[in-house]
């Protein structure tokens, strides 16, 4: 009984993390939030109720004008004309511009196989999982002026780490000692 709880139960011993959004449960829920908002008329009430100001949505990055003309302007290839024109009413908005870069992902990561394998460090496999989203939302005096979104909507990864002499791989030359 104890060998077969070996074979099969080691697994569950093997580590794993995750992390959540705490606003959005898919990719799918937090793109409809952003395209919900309509530029020119979409305010903090109706950013608040959807979850995305920066107190409700946990890693937000608030940007000033000066932030969005460097990421606008990023090598000055782009002119004012080549930009969509809610990016240019809050850059001719000048201080009352601001912008929130919203960062959101649901995440899993999960080492599976042999136990044992992993444990002494023969084998090891990490399969992670989940979504990433980010959203670029800019503000003039608290209207939503433009509205922009990515990101990965299917993160699937496997990595495989293989060390033919398990324990021993990483010992090399870290064990010489220089003795005078």
């Amino acid at each position: 009984m104890a060998f077969a709880w070996l074979a099969t139960g080691c697994g569950s011993l093997l580590p794993s993390a995750h992390t959540e959004s705490p606003t959005f449960q898919s990719f799918d829920a937090a793109r409809q939030a952003v395209e919900a908002l309509v530029p020119s008329r979409s305010g903090m009430t109706e950013l608040a109720e959807r979850g995305l100001t920066p107190d409700k949505q946990p890693n937000t990055v608030i940007l000033t004008q000066a932030d969005i003309v460097r990421r606008v302007f990023n090598g000055g290839v782009l002119g004012k004309d080549d930009l969509d024109p809610g990016i240019v009413t809050c850059l001719n908005a000048r201080t009352a511009c601001r912008g929130w870069e919203l960062n959101v992902a649901r995440i899993s990561k999960a080492r599976v196989g042999n136990f044992f394998a992993d444990f002494v460090n023969f084998k090891r496999r990490t399969e992670t999982t989940g979504w990433r989203f980010n959203a670029l939302i800019l503000l003039v005096n608290d209207v939503v002026v433009y509205r922009g979104w990515g990101g990965q909507p299917v993160v699937n990864e496997v990595e495989v780490n293989s060390n033919p002499l398990g324990p021993f791989q990483d010992m090399g030359p870290s064990t010489i000692t220089n003795a005078r």
